[in-house]
């Protein structure tokens, strides 16, 4: 079996056990013809020639795309306490048929994650159910904000701040002494932080003048721009101040990214993510579909959404992610006040953002497309949230490799959705570009053409499980 790693090894040559061939690898020196060797679930090397022996197991992609594996850094896979709306065997799913191997799931579990030993206790439910490779980002304990200065990285390396609250926040930051004992003590300890970056008390002031919304025609004006704006102005003086790393999630209006791509002119290590929706849908599908797309940020307008689309054009964002936050239909479908915010998306992330891509920009190299999607769906988000072996198809990485045909056309349908939720807000498109196979550590977990998966044997990754050589290939020093 591919990834097994039997047999006697050559430490200098060592014969692989499955060996992927393409015309269209995407590699970090750009994309080109080869064949990726792969033994043990890691990359031995990535060649021009197979010189592999002819009884090696071989994955022949032709013109398709191979893919580094693709990376969410922004999920809510519900577990534990919340797993009537999702678990991680069904978002496992989710992900490897979207071509993710990769996520960071989010601390507003039931318990949340606020704790080193929480953290862990999670780990330790999840094991054995899960397709994908996973970190838990911690939550940030307002009583607490001190842990962050000693915050074992093999436990977490980032920190979500709420500064808003929403039907599934638990710990809201609404003292800005405590959001400022925050930016110290994850500076002190290295963290960082991501950030739902909406001020709580602009959003409580407009409540107490213009009560609940009543429909969805007036729901954006209730949770409006200026509470992104306001916070984000928050997080990057905090940042200045502090020197602290912060990621803003979720980044909804075009003067929040103005804001950040000024601090990041000035030098402040601040960045952002855009989801998949907000590039997606504006503020006139909320009017028309209602709660499937009643988000938290809020979908704007048409201009915000263009100055996103600009975002990723032009490089400025870091992270795309998907906020996959799935609700039951029962749930989304109580009064508008109560419907929670949110919607799930990890499967749908990368097609729907190529798509968009591709529609846009036409005339645009697919080979630069392409580049730009494993930018900020593999190697940037390997980069700033120290995954280790992550992101790239190069000798010594892990064998996380997707094959995506990058002209398919489909239609999503609520059969497709594998999200235990059952629906999605992208029923119905045409989506181009279809996920035909994903591997995780050389081995399929997601595999098209027979509607099959792998085996749930994802593990934790931990900022130190491996040691890097001056050579760049990877030490085996990673936990099992």
């Amino acid at each position: 079996m591919p990834g097994s790693g039997g047999g006697v090894v050559d430490p200098v040559n060592p014969v692989p056990d499955l060996v992927v061939s393409g015309r269209r690898l995407v590699t970090p020196q750009g994309v080109r013809a080869g064949h990726v060797l792969v033994r043990g679930g890691r990359i031995t090397a990535v060649t021009e020639t197979d010189t592999a022996p002819a009884a090696v197991e071989r994955l022949d992609a032709g013109d398709h795309y191979v893919l580094p594996g693709l990376i969410d850094s922004h999920v809510h896979f519900r577990t534990p306490g919340l797993t009537h709306k999702e678990d991680w065997e069904h978002g496992g799913r989710a992900a490897v048929r979207g071509g993710v191997t990769t996520v960071m799931d989010m601390p507003n579990t039931v318990p949340p994650t606020l704790d080193p030993e929480a953290v862990l206790a999670k780990a330790r439910t999840v094991a054995g159910s899960s397709l994908v490779d996973m970190r838990f980002h911690i939550g940030l304990d307002p009583a607490r904000p001190e842990l962050l200065a000693a915050l074992d990285p093999s436990v977490a390396t980032s920190a979500k701040v709420f500064m808003a609250g929403h039907h599934t926040a638990p710990t809201v930051v609404r003292d800005p002494a405590t959001l400022e004992k925050a930016f110290a003590a994850a500076a002190e300890g290295g963290v960082q932080l991501v950030l739902h970056a909406e001020d709580d008390g602009l959003f409580a002031l407009l409540d107490a003048w213009w009560g609940e919304p009543g429909s969805y025609l007036d729901y954006e004006r209730h949770r409006p721009r200026t509470g992104g704006i306001v916070a984000v102005a928050k997080v990057v003086e905090l940042v200045r101040r502090y020197g602290t790393r912060a990621h803003i999630l979720h980044l909804s209006s075009a003067e929040e990214a103005d804001l950040v791509c000024a601090a990041q002119a000035a030098g402040h290590p601040v960045t952002f993510e855009v989801t998949g929706h907000h590039l997606s849908f504006t503020d006139r599908d909320t009017r028309r579909m209602g709660a499937r797309t009643r988000l938290s940020p809020s979908i704007r307008g048409q201009a915000d959404q263009d100055r996103l689309w600009s975002a990723l054009v032009n490089g400025q964002l870091s992270t795309l992610g998907s906020d996959h936050a799935p609700h039951t239909v029962a749930e989304k479908t109580q009064a508008v006040a109560a419907s929670p915010p949110g919607l799930p998306g990890v499967q749908e992330l990368a097609v729907a953002v190529w798509t968009g891509m591709r529609r846009r920009w036409p005339q645009e190299d697919p080979d630069i497309a392409v580049a730009r999607l494993v930018r900020h769906l593999s190697a940037t988000p390997a980069e700033l949230f120290r995954l280790p072996g992550k992101g790239r198809i190069a000798e010594g990485a892990d064998a996380d490799l997707v094959v995506f045909a990058p002209d398919t056309p489909w239609i999503l349908s609520a059969r497709d959705v594998e999200s235990k939720c059952g629906w999605s807000a992208y029923e119905g498109w045409t989506f181009t570009g279809r996920v035909e196979r994903t591997l995780r550590a050389g081995r399929t977990v997601w595999d098209a053409a027979s509607g099959s998966f792998g085996t749930y044997d994802g593990r934790l990754l931990t900022a130190a499980d491996r040691v890097e050589t001056t050579d760049g290939a990877a030490s085996a020093a990673r936990e099992g």
